[in-house]
C-alpha cells in the first residue's frame, strides 16, 4: 500500500512507541533520518533493533559479566554510530540486539511482544532480478508483522511501503516505556558519592529456551544487549538480567521480582555523560523470563524480601502464558511461512509462463518478419532483373532506329550535289505538318526563346520539330547558324539534326525522350531525382561534346550559351548538347591565342563568362566557365546565383554535405567533394585561372563515370552481364579526332 509522505508521518505520530530494524548499511541510516524526521517528536523513546546470527559460545555463559567480556566490539560500534543521530533530535535510544538464524522470525517476535504500533525499516538494494526470485526483509516483515503495528519500508529517503495496522495494540506498556526510570519508585537510590554507581541485576528461574542478559555501561564491557535512553538529570543507569521476554511478562524489565532466598542490590550514580544513557538488552532466543533476579548496589546493600508463595503463583501464571503464547506464536509463523512459499511458487510458475508466452511470440513475429523481408527482396530482384532487361531492349532499339535515321541521313546527303555544303535533308512544310497533326497543341512538347517544340513522326521515326516564330529577335540568323553547324558535325553527345525546312525556319531534330536536364534536376512533373551514378555520367558526357566543339578544325567552335536548359536526355539518360545557334567560330589569331574579340555578348545571365561579359573577348574557357556552374547544379540541384560562392564557403566551413542534393540520399562524399573543387576551378573569374578541358577535366570527369558506372552495375546488373550504353563512345576516336569543317567561312558568320 503506498501512501503520501503526510499520511504516514501523521498516522506515525500519533502512535506510540517506534522501532527501526538497523543494520551495517546505508539504508538503515537513511530509514533512521527518515523515521526522526516523521515519527518522531522530542524526548520520546526510539528502539534501535539489531539481530545477529546465533552464537553457540553465547548460550554457555551464565554469568552477566562474563557475558559482557564476550559481547561483540563490532555489534557496540554499529549502535554508537546511530545515537550521533538521536542526540541530535533530542531523542532517547533503546538499543535491541536480537540473536537468531532466522531474521524475520526474530522481530516479528520482539515486536509482538513488545507491542511496537510503529516499524520502520530500509529496503533492500539488490536489483530487479533479484528480487523477482528472492522475497527480501522488508517483504516478509510486512507480511508477518501483527496487525497492529504499522510497517514502513523506507528507500531513497522516501516510504516506497507502508503496510497499515487494521486494529489498535492489544496492550500499551512495552519495553520502550518500562525503561523510563524517572517513573519507577520501586528502585531506592542511596546517597553516595558523585560517581556512585548504580545496577539491577533480576534473576529468575532459566528457561530451556535462551536467555536474556541486561547490562551495564558499554563503556565498562562488552555486552550482550543494550537500551539506550536519554540522559536524566546527569545521571548513567544500567541494568543486569537475564531472562527472555514475552507477551505476557514484558513489564518484568522494569520492576524488581527478587526472590525471597536471593539477595537484591541496587546502587546509584551521579556521573554526568554529555550524549544518551545507554541501557543493554540482548535476546538470545525471544522465549520467556527466566525466574531468577538479583539486584545489587555497591555503594551500599539494602535487602528486600517477598513472599515467596506470592513469587511462586506468578512465576507458574506467567509460565503457563508463556507457554501457549509461544506454541500460538510457533503455529502463526509456520502458517505465514506456508502461506508465503505458496505464494511465492505460483507468482513463478505465472511468471515462467508468461515469459515463456512473451517469448514464443516474439519468435512468431521474428519469423513472420524473416519471411516478409525475404518476400520483399525476391520481388526487388525479379523487378530490378525486368526493368535490366527491358533498359536493354530499349537501348538496343534505340540504337538501331538511330543507325538507321544517319544511314538515312547520310544517303539523302550523298545524293545532293558534290557542290552543296549543307548536309541535310530538306522537308516541305507539308510532310512536317503531316508529321505534327498540323502542329496540333497536344503535341507541343515545350517552347523558348526561338519557338514552340512539337513532337512529331516523320519516317517512322520520332522526332522533336522546333518552329521559328514569326517575331523572334534574329530568329533568322540563329536558324542558319544552327543548320550549318549541326549539319557539319556528328558526335554522340551533339543531338542529331535530322533535317530542316529552311522557308518556313523550321527544324527537324531527333527525339529525347527525357527532355531538358534543367527540368530533371529540379523534378518539373514530379520526374524521380537523378541519382549520382548517371549525374557523375552526364557531366563527362557534356565535357566530351563540349571538348569535341573546341577541336574542331580548323578553327573551334565556342558553343556561348551553355546550361542545363540545352542539354538534352534521352530514355537512356544519355546527354547531348543542343541549340548552338549562338555558337561562334573563333579564328586562330595566333599560335597559343584562342581569344576572339565580338561586338556584344550573348548567352544566360549566371552562366556568361563575366571576362568575356566585361571584354568581349570570346575564347574555349568561355564555354569551361558555363561547364564549371553546371557541374555545380548537377551536386546542389539549386539555382546557378551565387551558386559558386556558397559551395566553396560551405567547404571552407565544412559543411559541404549540407549542399548536396538531398534527393539523392547516398552520395559518395569524396568524389563528390572533388568534383565540386574541380567545378570551382572552372568557375573561377579570371580565365587564366581555369583548367584546361581536355588535360585536366576530362580525365578527372572520366575517372568519376567509371566509378559510378562500376557501382551502378554492382548494384542492379551484378551477374546479367554489362547493359549497353550507347553513351560508351571511344573518347579517343570521336572526342579527340579533330573534326574538319569545310569552308568555315562560308557556313558560320563570325559577325
Amino acid at each position: 500500500m503506498w501512501l503520501p509522505k503526510t499520511d504516514a508521518t501523521s498516522k506515525g505520530k500519533k502512535s506510540g512507541s517506534v522501532a527501526v530494524a538497523i543494520d551495517n548499511d546505508k539504508t538503515s541510516k537513511i530509514a533512521l533520518k527518515w523515521t526522526l524526521e516523521n515519527l518522531t517528536t522530542r524526548g520520546q523513546t526510539l528502539a534501535l533493533i539489531h539481530v545477529a546470527p546465533k552464537s553457540q559460545s553465547s548460550s554457555d555463559i551464565e554469568d552477566g559479566t562474563m557475558h559482557m567480556q564476550h559481547m561483540d566490539k563490532q555489534t557496540k560500534d554499529l549502535f554508537v554510530s546511530f545515537h550521533c543521530y538521536c542526540s541530535r533530535k533530542e531523542i532517547q535510544c533503546l538499543d535491541v540486539l536480537l540473536e537468531d538464524v532466522d531474521k524475520v522470525k526474530a522481530i516479528v517476535e520482539y515486536v509482538t511482544i513488545s507491542a511496537i504500533e510503529n516499524l520502520v525499516l530500509g529496503a533492500p538494494s539488490r536489483s530487479s532480478f533479484m528480487r523477482r526470485f528472492k522475497t527480501d526483509l522488508p517483504t516478509s516483515v510486512s507480511k508477518a508483522a501483527p496487525d497492529f503495528c504499522n510497517v514502513y519500508v523506507i528507500s531513497k529517503g522516501k516510504v516506497s511501503s507502508l503496510r497499515s495496522s487494521s486494529r489498535p495494540a492489544p496492550y500499551h506498556p512495552s519495553v520502550l516505556s518500562d525503561f523510563d526510570f524517572e517513573n519507577k519508585p520501586k528502585i531506592a537510590n542511596t546517597p553516595a558519592s558523585p560517581r556512585a554507581r548504580r545496577s539491577v541485576d533480576k534473576r529468575f528461574t532459566k528457561p530451556p529456551q535462551g536467555h536474556m542478559k541486561l547490562i551495564g555501561d558499554f563503556s565498562d564491557s562488552e555486552s550482550e544487549y543494550s537500551f539506550i535512553s536519554a540522559s536524566h538529570q546527569g545521571s548513567e543507569n544500567s541494568f543486569i538480567s537475564s531472562g527472555t521476554p514475552s507477551s505476557a511478562d514484558r513489564c518484568s524489565f522494569s520492576y524488581d521480582l527478587p526472590d525471597s532466598a536471593r539477595t537484591s542490590r541496587m546502587s546509584t550514580s551521579s556521573e554526568q555523560s554529555i550524549g544518551s544513557h545507554r541501557l543493554g538488552i540482548k535476546f538470545t532466543d525471544l522465549g520467556f523470563l527466566n525466574n531468577s533476579s538479583t539486584v545489587s548496589e555497591e555503594s551500599g546493600r539494602t535487602s528486600c524480601s517477598y513472599s515467596s508463595q506470592s513469587l511462586d503463583d506468578v512465576e507458574s501464571q506467567m509460565r503457563r502464558l508463556r507457554l501457549e503464547l509461544k506454541q500460538t506464536m510457533d503455529m502463526y509463523s509456520s502458517a505465514c511461512k506456508e502461506a508465503l512459499t505458496a505464494r511465492q511458487e505460483a507468482t513463478e510458475l505465472k511468471n515462467l509462463r508468461s515469459e515463456e508466452e512473451r517469448r514464443m511470440e516474439e519468435l512468431k513475429m521474428t519469423e513472420e518478419t524473416a519471411m516478409s523481408m525475404v518476400a520483399n527482396e525476391r520481388a526487388k530482384v525479379k523487378t530490378a532483373m525486368e526493368a535490366a532487361e527491358a533498359a536493354n531492349r530499349l537501348a538496343e532499339a534505340e540504337a538501331k532506329r538511330r543507325l538507321n535515321a544517319e544511314m538515312k541521313v547520310l544517303k539523302e546527303s550523298d545524293s545532293f550535289s558534290g557542290q552543296s555544303i549543307v548536309r541535310y535533308r530538306k522537308y516541305t512544310v507539308h510532310e512536317i505538318e503531316e508529321g505534327t497533326d498540323n502542329f496540333a497543341e497536344s503535341r507541343k512538347v515545350g517552347e523558348g526563346g526561338y519557338g514552340p517544340v512539337f513532337r512529331g513522326h516523320l519516317d517512322h521515326t520520332s522526332v522533336a520539330v522546333k518552329v521559328l516564330r514569326p517575331d523572334a529577335a534574329q530568329g533568322r540568323s540563329q536558324f542558319h547558324k544552327e543548320v550549318e553547324v549541326l549539319s557539319c558535325i556528328r558526335h554522340p553527345n551533339m543531338v542529331l539534326l535530322l533535317g530542316a525546312c529552311p522557308e518556313y525556319g523550321i527544324l527537324v531534330y531527333e527525339y529525347m525522350a527525357r527532355g531538358s536536364l534543367d527540368d530533371r534536376l529540379f523534378r518539373r512533373g514530379n520526374t524521380p531525382p537523378i541519382s549520382w551514378q548517371l549525374r557523375f555520367r552526364i557531366a563527362a558526357e557534356i565535357a566530351t561534346g563540349l571538348l569535341f566543339l573546341h577541336q574542331t578544325k580548323p578553327e573551334p567552335i565556342v558553343h556561348r550559351d551553355l546550361k542545363p536548359g540545352n542539354v538534352l536526355l534521352d530514355q537512356n539518360y544519355v546527354s547531348k548538347i543542343s541549340d548552338v545557334g549562338l555558337a561562334r567560330l573563333v579564328p586562330a589569331v595566333a599560335e597559343n591565342v584562342t581569344h576572339y574579340r565580338v561586338t556584344s555578348a550573348a548567352g544566360t545571365f549566371c552562366y556568361i563568362d563575366p571576362e568575356y561579359q566585361q571584354t568581349g573577348m570570346l575564347g574555349v574557357k568561355s564555354d569551361v566557365y558555363s561547364l564549371g556552374i553546371m557541374l555545380l547544379q548537377l551536386l546542389t540541384a539549386k539555382q546557378p546565383m551565387g551558386l559558386a560562392y556558397y559551395v566553396e564557403q560551405a567547404i571552407e566551413e565544412g559543411k559541404f554535405k549540407d549542399m548536396l542534393d538531398s534527393e539523392v540520399p547516398d552520395w559518395p562524399y569524396e568524389e563528390a567533394l572533388c568534383l565540386a573543387k574541380l567545378s570551382l576551378q572552372c568557375a573561377e573569374l579570371r580565365r587564366k585561372d581555369r583548367p584546361d578541358l581536355g588535360k585536366e577535366v576530362m580525365p578527372e570527369l572520366n575517372r568519376l563515370r567509371e566509378m559510378g558506372e562500376e557501382s551502378l552495375e554492382s548494384v542492379f546488373f551484378a551477374g546479367h552481364g554489362r547493359m549497353p550504353h550507347s553513351s560508351q563512345v571511344s573518347y579517343t576516336s570521336e572526342g579527340r579526332s579533330a573534326p574538319y569543317i569545310s569552308n568555315p567561312g562560308s557556313s558560320i558568320s563570325n559577325s
